[in-house]
C-alpha cells in the first residue's frame, strides 16, 4: 500500500457511532511519519517558547520545532528565524537561552542583527553580485499569546485568531495573566506522538483503570467532553478526598486539546502545558511547563513542588500504556480499533484533522 492509499484507507467522514480508528501503519511507517512533518507540523501554529523568556533585548531561545531548528529573539520586537547561516548553513546560535547584541555563527563568524539581517561577512571583499542585504536570515511568520510565542512555518499560515478559533475566546475569559512559570520537566517516550495524544483525548476513559491516585480527586460522574473547530475539551469537577491528589487538585479540571500538539491543563490556581514533539515514528518527547497563579495563597513552595510530583506519577503512568500501545500497533494481531461515543469524540476529531492535512500530501 502506497501513502496515498494509507491516508485514503481512513474514512473521516463516518459519524461517531460508525467511526475506527487510523490503521496502524500511521503510527509504524516510517515515510508517513516523515510526510507528517511536512503537512501536520509545516502548516499549523506550534508553540515554540515561553514569552517570559524574551522579556529583554537581545534574548533568544534556540530550538527545534517539527526538525527544524529555530532561533527566537527579541530586538524591537520579538522575531523567529530559522538558525542557519546563509553562508554555509551551521546553526547560528548554540541550543538553549540566553542574550546577546548580535547572533553570530561559530562557523565563520558571520554576524546578524536582532531583527535578522546580516550585519557582517568577514573576508568577503571582491565577492561579484553580493548584496548583504539578501543574505539575512529567514523568517518564520510568528505570533505572541498569553504566555506562548507560536510560529508557523507555512508560507501562507491560517490568521492565528483563525486557527484558535473558539479556543482563542475561552482562554481569554480564563484570566490566565496571573499564571508564573515555575518549572520544566522533559520526557521521551517510545511511542509515536499520535499514541500520546490518543491516550490524552479518550474523555478520561482510561483514568478510573490506569490513573486510580488522580481518579480519586475527581467527580468522574459529571465527565464532559466538547469538540470545536480545532480542539477539545474535557472538564469535570473535583471531590476532596484526604490524599495527596486532592490537595493538589481542586476546582474544575479543565483539560484543553489544540490541535495538533498541544495540551492546556487547568485546575484552581494551577496550569500545566504540554507539548508533543515527534522525534521518530517510534519515539516522542513531551514537555511539561508548570505555572501557578501568584495571587493565590495555596502556591507555596512546598505547594508547587507537590504539585509536579503528582504530575510525574500520573506521567509515569501514561508513559507506561502508551509504550506498551505502540507494540501493539506493530503487531500482526491489530491494525484498526473502534471509538467510544459516550467517551472518544476527540480522539475522532483529532483523526479526522490529520486527514484533512495528510490529504495535501496527494496534492504535491
Amino acid at each position: 500500500m502506497n501513502i496515498s492509499e494509507l491516508i485514503n484507507s481512513y474514512q473521516p467522514n463516518n459519524r461517531l457511532e460508525n467511526a475506527s480508528t487510523p490503521p496502524s501503519a500511521w503510527y509504524t511507517n516510517q515515510e508517513f511519519a516523515a510526510i507528517e512533518q511536512d503537512t501536520v507540523f509545516n502548516n499549523n501554529w506550534l508553540v515554540a517558547a515561553r514569552v517570559e523568556q524574551l522579556q529583554d533585548e537581545g534574548q533568544y531561545v534556540a530550538t527545534q520545532v517539527a526538525g527544524q531548528p529555530i532561533v527566537i529573539v527579541r530586538g524591537k520586537t520579538i522575531k523567529a528565524f530559522y538558525n542557519v547561516c546563509r553562508h554555509h548553513a551551521a546553526q547560528v546560535v548554540a541550543t538553549g537561552s540566553g542574550c546577546s547584541k548580535t547572533l553570530t555563527c561559530p562557523y565563520h563568524a558571520w554576524s546578524y542583527k536582532l531583527d535578522g539581517s546580516l550585519a557582517s561577512a568577514p573576508k568577503f571583499s571582491g565577492v561579484c553580485d553580493f548584496d548583504k542585504s539578501d543574505y539575512g536570515l529567514k523568517q518564520i511568520h510568528l505570533q505572541v499569546y498569553q504566555h506562548w510565542v507560536f510560529i508557523c512555518l507555512g508560507d501562507t499560515p491560517l490568521p492565528f485568531s483563525d486557527f484558535l478559533g473558539e479556543l482563542y475566546t475561552q482562554l481569554e475569559q480564563l484570566n490566565l495573566q496571573n499564571m508564573q512559570f515555575h518549572q520544566r520537566v522533559s520526557y521521551q517516550l517510545d511511542c509515536n506522538w499520535k499514541v500520546y495524544v490518543d491516550n490524552y483525548l479518550d474523555g478520561g476513559y482510561h483514568v478510573p483503570v490506569l490513573h486510580k491516585g488522580l481518579n480519586s480527586a475527581l467527580d468522574g460522574k459529571f465527565y464532559k467532553i466538547e469538540v470545536n473547530d480545532r480542539f477539545c475539551l474535557q472538564s469535570c469537577p473535583t471531590k476532596q478526598r484526604d490524599n495527596e491528589f486532592s490537595q493538589v487538585r481542586t476546582g474544575m479540571a479543565r483539560y484543553y486539546w489544540q490541535y495538533p500538539n498541544l495540551m492546556i491543563n487547568l485546575y484552581d490556581g494551577i496550569m500545566g502545558i504540554m507539548i508533543v514533539e515527534p522525534i521518530a515514528v517510534d519515539q516522542c518527547r513531551v514537555i511539561f511547563d508548570y505555572f501557578f497563579d501568584q495571587s493565590h495563597p495555596q502556591n507555596t513552595l512546598e505547594f508547587k513542588n507537590n504539585s509536579v510530583q503528582i504530575a510525574n506519577k500520573v506521567q509515569d503512568e501514561d508513559a507506561a500504556v502508551c509504550v506498551s500501545v505502540q507494540q501493539g500497533l506493530n503487531s500482526k494481531g491489530y491494525d484498526t480499533g473502534r471509538l467510544s461515543v459516550e467517551k472518544e469524540a476527540g480522539e475522532h476529531l483529532f483523526h479526522q484533522l490529520l486527514h484533512r492535512d495528510l490529504s495535501s500530501y496527494q496534492d504535491t
